[in-house]
């Protein structure tokens, strides 16, 4: 009886493990056909929210429009991300490679980082990496069509930053004129 219980055990965690690799593989295959996504986005950022729009190039290349008195627009373009605050006039060029950015808005880093992860499943597919900075990095799909639904980042001074997006097109047709740099 109890190597009956132990067989079953096994054959459980196995099919456990394997629906979670499945899912991995599929989110993974859905980020292979996607090039680019325009989408909506909340962004809470220890516990401030902003709202706006952005299109996501892969690789590397993210612009976000906020919805603020400020007008802030955010650029990524390859290594270098810009803060622009048009009302003031004033911009802010920062790297971006030690940043959680370039695991997430690089391809094959965010394939690798899922394949690292740790799975979740509640109203939304959670993969959870924990970097060997301690940063911590949980990125979001949705369970029934593994759609990026958005990510959560915990940097190293643990500062909290949750995106959570709202697909409206994948793969449209974008002038990569957006992603230019202004003039330091």
């Amino acid at each position: 009886m109890l190597i009956k219980f132990f067989i079953l055990l096994f054959i459980f965690i196995n099919i456990f493990f394997n629906i979670h690799a499945t899912e991995k593989q599929l989110i993974i295959n859905r980020l292979i056909e996607t090039n680019n996504l325009t989408f909506d986005f909340i962004q809470l950022t220890n516990n401030k929210k902003e709202v706006g729009t952005c299109v996501l190039a892969f690789d590397n290349k993210l612009v976000c429009d906020y919805q603020d008195s400020i007008q802030k627009r955010i650029i990524i373009n390859d290594k270098t991300l810009v803060v622009q605050q048009k009302r003031y006039n004033k911009t802010y060029f920062y790297p971006i490679s030690k940043s959680a950015f370039i695991k997430i808005f690089n391809k094959n880093n965010l394939i690798n980082l899922i394949k690292k992860s740790d799975y979740q499943l509640d109203n939304n597919i959670r993969l959870t990496y924990i970097g060997e900075n301690k940063e911590k990095i949980v990125i979001l799909f949705k369970k029934n069509n593994y759609d990026l639904v958005g990510w959560e980042v915990t940097d190293q001074l643990q500062n909290s930053i949750n995106f959570s997006i709202k697909i409206k097109y994948v793969n449209s047709e974008i002038n990569p004129k957006i992603f230019k740099m202004p003039v330091n």
